[in-house]
């Protein structure tokens, strides 16, 4: 059977070369492995390589699939601008993604988002499942230098390091004394990350994390050579060294991103796309029309969003492809701004949203309301910490909470969000209601992701919108966030001791019922005090060419392009 496979295929590039003569010319299946094992023992390496080949092996009499061949690997999407592409900076899920093509970590996620390995061959773990230590493949860089340990030791010591000024470093904060160098009390070399050979790396972290296999599949390294030379390394195409699927190959900013294949990744048989060419259209509708039209292969999340309007047709007609995610959707009060010092008037703009009604009829696509932070994939208490929707209670809260601080109008305030077509519905539903409920005039204010994170960063606001996806999904990863005061992770400028104190008990229970007993306690003392407020639990949700296949989108709403192909 294999002969019909191979004469479709030839047949394809005929008439691909007849087209390219008559008009001239244009541009415009998953491997996997079981988690690591056991504590203690060594891990097995992922087949990856030979997964692929037996996509190509099981060709059958019957089957249709065609790898199509030259410019037809290509594949077209939407995004916004990403704020970055270094690794070492990196927050929001779009740069997240291009960054997830163009690096490749110590770990991949496999279609159910179980760590498998990638760069590195084999993991052994102590038996206190603090120390975890990984043999190195052989890989390069797409500058032809090899992928060492020391790339990995370097790329995260120099996120963690004050000097760096990096907003995302609290993502290595399960490295033994990584927070501690962070803030400065502690010495590089005391980081629990070591490179004890080329293709050796040793980590230790603070205390047991079931879910460290996952969480450095997003801890990249970075060419400490090129990075050390040259700090704007990952701002330029000419530059920016990747060891990853893809690598970049035109940025022309607000206008368009182009990845192409890269001919020195160690697994570059597995590798079918070309190309993967990314639009920067802000407008949702403008990207789902482009789609309609067959301008693009996908259009919707999770590096995009799909018009609120049209996500219920959609789903009527079928196309709609829609995915729970670990996310929270959620509010953030900047508890050093009046009104929102105060915990009472917090809590009366929480109690005022109807949760129900945004998620029915903005979100449309299995959405659940969240009365709390952690999301319906890793929750303590489904049923919320309070009830939604309580108008009268919202009114009662905030006309005692404005007597305590002997107020008898509240200050100017507005609700900070990034352009999306979504996060503008659910802005002036909140504005609508919380005119209706409690009398007060908010000021919406818009803008791009990047200069919205550094707002966010630097208080600027009174409230912001946020999301947050889980890294790993357990509870204390949305937690934890907000045990400092002025931490990248926090933004409220809220914090409570005996909530810190909390979340670091936990990280010491290794009884996993007693833990999340003290996770839910934590979690209730947040909803109390209410520096933020859940509007829902998230789901990803998008259409897509049926040509399109093997991209992954897990369950913590990471895509990934690595085995993706079109037919």
């Amino acid at each position: 059977m294999r002969r019909r496979a191979s004469f479709r295929l030839s047949s394809l590039l005929v008439l691909a070369v007849c087209l390219a003569g008559c008009m001239g010319s244009s541009s415009s299946a998953p491997a996997g492995s079981q988690a690591p094992g056991a504590a203690g023992s060594a891990q097995p390496s992922v087949p990856t390589g030979e997964s692929a080949s037996a996509v190509n092996e099981t060709i059958s009499s019957d089957s249709e699939i065609v790898f199509a061949t030259g410019d037809l690997q290509v594949l077209r999407m939407n995004m916004e601008e990403p704020a970055t592409l270094d690794p070492t900076f990196a927050e929001d899920t779009v740069s997240g993604a291009v960054i997830r093509a163009i690096f490749d970590g110590l770990t991949r996620l496999d279609e159910a988002g179980n760590p498998i390995n990638s760069i590195a061959s084999d993991m052994k773990v102590s038996d206190d499942k603090t120390t975890y230590t990984f043999a190195l493949r052989d890989a390069t860089w797409s500058n032809g230098d090899p992928v060492t340990a020391h790339d990995f030791e370097f790329a995260w010591k120099h996120a963690l390091d004050p000097k760096t000024g990096s907003q995302a470093a609290y993502q290595f904060y399960s490295l033994k004394n990584a927070q501690a160098f962070a803030a400065g009390k502690a010495a590089r070399d005391d980081v629990g990350v070591k490179a004890l050979d080329d293709k050796t790396l040793q980590v230790v972290l603070e205390h047991p994390m079931p879910f460290f296999p996952t969480l450095v599949s997003f801890l990249m390294p970075i060419n400490k050579n090129v990075a050390e030379s040259n700090p704007d390394w990952a701002k330029d195409p000419k530059t920016l060294v990747g060891n990853g699927p893809f690598k970049l190959d035109t940025w022309e900013h607000k206008n368009k991103l182009v990845l192409v294949k890269n001919d020195t990744y160690w697994e570059r048989d597995v590798v079918k796309l070309e190309r993967i060419e990314f639009s920067m259209i802000s407008d949702a509708n403008t990207e789902l029309a482009m789609f309609e039209n067959g301008d693009l292969d996908w259009a919707g999340g999770p590096i995009s969003s799909l018009p609120v309007d049209a996500v219920e047709p959609l789903r009527r007609e079928g196309k709609l492809v829609a995915k729970p995610k670990a996310t929270s959707y959620y509010i953030r009060f900047n508890a050093e701004r009046p009104p929102f010092t105060n915990a009472k008037i917090r809590k009366a703009f929480a109690y005022a949203i109807n949760r129900k009604e945004i998620a029915d009829n903005i979100g449309q696509a299995g959405q659940t309301p969240l009365m709390g932070i952690t999301p319906i994939t890793a929750s303590l208490k489904p049923d919320g910490f309070f009830a939604d929707n309580q108008p009268e209670e919202a009114r009662r809260l905030l006309a005692e909470g404005m007597k305590e601080l002997g107020i008898s109008r509240l200050p100017r305030i507005s609700y900070l969000y990034n352009t999306n077509d979504r996060n503008r519905a659910i802005a002036e539903a909140l504005q609508a209601v919380w005119k209706k409920q409690l009398g007060v005039d908010v000021k919406l204010v818009n803008k791009e992701t990047k200069v919205y994170l550094d707002d966010q960063e630097q208080g600027n606001f009174e409230i912001a919108r946020s999301s947050w996806t889980a890294d790993y999904n357990d509870p204390v990863n949305f937690l934890q966030k907000f045990i400092e005061k002025y931490s990248s992770s926090n933004i409220t400028r809220w914090h409570n001791p005996v909530y810190t104190e909390l979340i670091k008990k936990s990280y010491r229970e290794t009884a996993e019922q007693k833990r999340r007993q003290i996770l839910l306690e934590a979690e209730a003392l947040l909803m109390e005090e209410m520096p933020l407020t859940g509007i829902f639990s998230d789901v990803n949700a998008w259409v897509q060419s049926e040509k399109v296949k093997g991209v992954r989108v897990d369950s913590l709403s990471k895509i990934d392009f690595k085995w993706a192909y079109k037919e």
